[in-house]
């Protein structure tokens, strides 16, 4: 008998020492693995999702304030997007705790197609109020779809695939950027002149939009997907509103949170610019080469994130935090510096940017794309900051909610800014001082991330002891 005890003790021990076994986990029968459970299946799901949504709709701002000729207005109609879209974002836990992950997902898609409509319709009989509907009605159902997506993105994953994971659901994002920059390139190319783009553009974004909803109906419930280390997700539902409303409360007055707020206020309030930038100067052909161009580097800024914090290049993840964490500093500091010299000479020379003056063109489409390097190293690093905080979906959702609603909050403050109309320069110049502002928070805020690492690591340590 004591033998057959010493060689299951043994077994145990060894188990512990294998990489990927949760030996914590209850003894339990095999499970058949499906790659329709899997994370990876769960992050394309998602991926998806954003392609066909806020990645649309990405690409449709990236050909200039929706690809309109009047940038006030759909500077107007963004500021009440994000404004109903920051209250609906808040309301993101109690919504997913009714009716769980998978539908909060779908039902946040649905606005995605009418705020495409009302350009469309305002593009052929320029009628205004179906703008404002359909920003109203993107807003509502937007706000959900980005803290759950979130949530998602961040709470499914294993800890040591974040990173890249990540990156696969931001770079989706970013593809519905670069096909929607791939269709107005392709339909307006031969227009070199400023104005707004053809019809069929905004069609296309249509139909691709309406996918969304049926994308998400993939999705598999928390407890339902398949971690390759056999750790289970922890997203239990049910819970009574005031308790929901206690958990929030107490984390949006946690430290990890107030760290991250300045941060996420200046991601938020960047978005504004760009956009009315390319507008402002540059014709439509080479909008929609902005458009296209914008997401190829956005995706290399936010992979060039998410591999150095995940690939082993060291095999201290400290390090590798830390070391992300200084590039994507320097990058950004550097960008916005020269944005605010290129804006300081545009104003004065008020030049119309097209491809076939690379005198003008060179330094302003150089500068647009390094503010969108810069963008997508920025929202992989905050993201990633946020998926270590806690392993739970449950625990996400709050955190997402959290950030994402002052995120929110503070692109309506951003568009509203850029409808009054405001002075390009003066938008640049606060860029510039809001990124050093968030700058040592987001120091501190990467030290917390490694504070959680030595955490997990000790806890990793003393349960392989307690074996």
């Amino acid at each position: 008998m004591s033998a057959e005890l010493s060689m299951e003790k043994a077994e145990t021990v060894a188990g512990a020492e294998k990489p990927g076994v949760n030996v914590n986990a209850p003894p339990s029968t095999a499970v058949r693995r499906v790659f329709f459970r899997s994370t990876l299946f769960q992050i394309l799901v998602v991926g998806g999702c954003a392609f066909t949504a806020p990645g649309i709709w990405g690409a449709m701002n990236g050909l200039g304030v929706g690809g309109t000729e009047d940038p006030n207005l759909i500077n107007a109609a963004n500021a009440l997007l994000y404004a109903f879209m920051t209250v609906t974002c808040f309301s993101g836990p109690w919504v997913t705790n009714l009716i769980g992950f998978r539908w909060t997902l779908a039902i946040g898609s649905l606005g995605y197609p009418l705020y495409a409509a009302g350009l469309h319709v305002n593009n052929h009989s320029e009628a205004i109020w179906f703008v404002y509907f359909g920003a109203v009605a993107c807003g509502i159902s937007a706000g959900f779809f980005w803290s759950v997506e979130g949530a998602i993105a961040t709470g499914y994953p294993e800890a040591h695939k974040r990173g890249c994971y990540l990156a696969t659901w931001l770079t989706f994002r970013d593809l519905g950027m670069l096909v929607g920059g791939a269709i107005s390139l392709a339909l307006n190319h031969k227009t070199g002149q400023k104005g707004q783009v053809g019809y069929s553009t905004y069609q296309a974004f249509i139909a691709i939009q309406c996918l969304g909803f049926f994308l998400a109906l993939l999705l598999s419930t928390p407890e339902q997907v398949q971690r390759d280390d056999g750790t289970r997700i922890d997203a239990p539902r049910g819970l009574h509103w005031r308790v929901q409303a206690k958990e929030v409360w107490q984390l949006a007055r946690s430290r990890s949170i107030l760290l991250l707020v300045p941060l996420f206020w200046y991601f938020g309030w960047i978005q504004a610019y760009p956009g009315t930038y390319l507008e402002t100067y540059f014709t439509i052909r080479s909008r929609g080469l902005g458009s296209f161009m914008s997401a190829v580097v956005m995706v290399l800024g936010t992979w060039i994130g998410g591999s150095l914090v995940d690939l082993p290049w060291t095999r201290n993840r400290k390090t590798r935090a830390i070391t992300t964490y200084i590039l994507v500093a320097t990058i950004n500091s550097a960008t916005w510096i020269w944005s605010v010299i290129i804006q300081n000479d545009f104003r004065h020379t008020k030049p119309v940017v097209d491809w076939s003056d690379q005198s003008t063109f060179g330094p302003g489409f150089g500068v647009y794309m390094f503010q969108y390097v810069s963008l997508g190293m920025v929202e992989n690093y905050i993201y990633w900051c946020i998926s270590n905080l806690s392993d739970s979906p449950g625990q996400q959702i709050r955190y997402t909610s959290l950030l994402r609603g002052i995120e929110t909050a503070a692109v309506a403050v951003g568009f509203g800014v850029q409808a009054v109309p405001t002075a390009l320069i003066a938008t640049a110049s606060i860029n510039l001082a809001l990124w050093f502002i968030a700058l040592p928070f987001s120091y501190f805020a990467t030290l917390q991330v490694v504070h959680q690492f030595d955490k997990t690591e000790a806890e990793a340590n003393q349960t392989m002891r307690g074996n």
